[in-house]
């Protein structure tokens, strides 16, 4: 009876409705399924703390307005007229659903609403009953079927709600927009649960951003996939991150692509989920900073509702833009500059977090997010040990210093000095012409646009095996101390 039709509204809703049945496929969900879930929200969204939930979502249904709240009869009657439309003797109109293509319900939703149409009450983000712009021939309201309205009803509970508002996800692979309604359907459930039992009006929220919940999700859904054997199809996200209320309503948009998400179902494997654990776990923003008492003295702050954020997760959202800044923030441990002094991102390392550094998680983002050639990858691998090796051996650490230079002429120059020396000694050029042009340079000593990420890839592999060679922890006063750069920099 039901079927994902790319509407994200739809879509959710329908995979809120199959994960309330525990059946994958909406195909084979029947009348009695529906049944099911319109008994649930006809018995749990007139009363606390669903009703209250509901709120964000359907700020003016008859499902929370008082006037329908104080009149059980009326209320019911709203119920059975949005939530029971999927049913094989309802009376159908001529007009087609504009999310399914199927028969809209000749049923009106309100004694003063026309047969067959959804207003912003009845589905979020739509305009109100009374305004015509934005619809066909300034026909007001939308023509909807049944099992549309029923899965649009089901949509909060298929949401996290974060910062006030619902996220939504949704993907261009159903069994992703399956798995993460089935997710937060079942800490929604288990919110209920705990609400109804402390006697509470209303559920918590999610105490993370709705970026960071976003990430935090995937990744989880992402293990749970990998556990349980199921087959992996590339495919991008989209959370949509709305509020229906009244004269605020709000939409943000937060998109993944497929090079993203491929990346993210692969740190969750045992190859990478240390090395990515690490990094993550120093990304979380910092806690709330004390403030004085009146009386002199320093009290952390309570009732601190501020949603947590995970600042790696967040700048996923950057890319692949801001992937140089990425990599040098986060594989590189160059520090931010930044007024914030909760931004944990301000108090990164190379120095003190050297042993984080990770050139297989490194190697994993650049061919799957920055898709960089294999064959400069491992040019820039190859050199970066070489260089590693003469570093540990002729323990040069002018040399090894001089990889942090900002001007290209002064890299160069010590670069050259270096394999000169090298090669009197009797040993091997330290790096040849072609594998040099390919790495940092696009012409005639002309530097590539990228020579930077170029060096802090060298110098991430630099940093790793210097590490395991133990050079780095008998010489960690050979690390400048970086001077912050501004992103804008980067």
């Amino acid at each position: 009876m039901l079927r994902y039709t790319g509407h994200p509204l739809v879509d959710v809703g329908v995979a809120t409705i199959a994960a309330f049945v525990n059946k994958c496929d909406p195909s084979s969900i029947t009348e009695a399924d529906l049944d099911k879930i319109a008994d649930f929200m006809a018995r749990q969204y007139v009363v606390d703390p669903l009703k209250s939930f509901l709120t964000v979502a359907f700020p003016n249904s008859g499902f929370t307005q008082p006037a329908f709240s104080k009149t059980p009869e009326k209320r019911d009657e709203y119920a059975g007229r949005v939530l029971r439309g999927y049913r094989a003797n309802t009376p159908q109109l001529a007009e087609r659903c504009v999310f399914t293509g199927e028969p809209a319900v000749a049923i009106a939703f309100s004694d003063k609403l026309p047969p067959g149409r959804a207003f912003r009450q009845h589905i979020p983000l739509l305009t109100g009953e009374d305004v015509i712009n934005f619809f066909p021939w300034g026909d007001a309201g939308l023509p909807v079927s049944g099992e549309a309205l029923l899965a649009i009803q089901a949509f909060p509970l298929g949401c996290a709600k974060c910062g006030g508002r619902l996220l939504a996800v949704h993907s261009d692979n159903p069994d992703l927009t399956y798995d993460f309604a089935f997710e937060f359907l079942r800490q929604n459930r288990q919110a209920l649960q705990l609400a109804q039992q402390s006697g509470s009006k209303k559920m918590p929220e999610a105490k993370s951003s709705a970026k960071t919940l976003l990430i935090e999700t995937l990744l989880r859904v992402e293990e749970s996939r990998r556990d349980e054997a199921r087959e992996h199809r590339p495919c991008s996200v989209t959370a949509y991150h709305l509020s229906n209320l009244g004269a605020t309503p709000s939409l943000d948009i937060y998109h993944l692509p497929l090079e993203l998400t491929a990346f993210l179902s692969q740190i969750v494997s045992p190859d990478y989920k240390t090395e990515w654990n690490a990094i993550a776990h120093r990304a979380w923003w910092l806690s709330q900073p004390k403030k004085k008492s009146k009386k002199g003295e320093e009290d952390t702050q309570e009732g601190d509702t501020r949603s947590q954020r995970n600042m790696l997760y967040e700048d996923l959202f950057r890319l692949p833009g801001n992937a140089r800044a990425f990599v040098r923030r986060y594989f590189l441990r160059i520090p931010m500059r930044t007024r914030a002094e909760d931004d944990p991102r301000r108090t990164y390392s190379l120095r003190d977090e050297a042993g984080i550094v990770s050139w297989k998680l490194t190697e994993l983002f650049l061919r799957r997010v920055m898709n960089m050639d294999q064959d400069r990858i491992q040019q820039i691998r190859e050199l970066g040990d070489r260089l590693a090796a003469y570093v540990s051996q002729e323990d040069d650490r002018q040399f090894f210093a001089a990889f942090f230079q900002h001007r290209y002429d002064y890299f160069r120059t010590a670069l050259i000095k270096a394999n000169l020396a090298h090669v009197r000694r009797g040993n091997p050029p330290l790096i040849t012409l072609d594998p040099y042009i390919a790495i940092f340079e696009e012409g005639n000593e002309m530097a590539a646009p990228d020579w930077r990420l170029a060096r802090d890839l060298v110098l991430i592999r630099m940093v790793e095996q210097l590490y395991h060679q133990g050079w780095l922890g008998s010489h960690p006063e050979a690390i400048p101390e970086v001077s912050e750069e501004p992103e804008s920099a980067l």
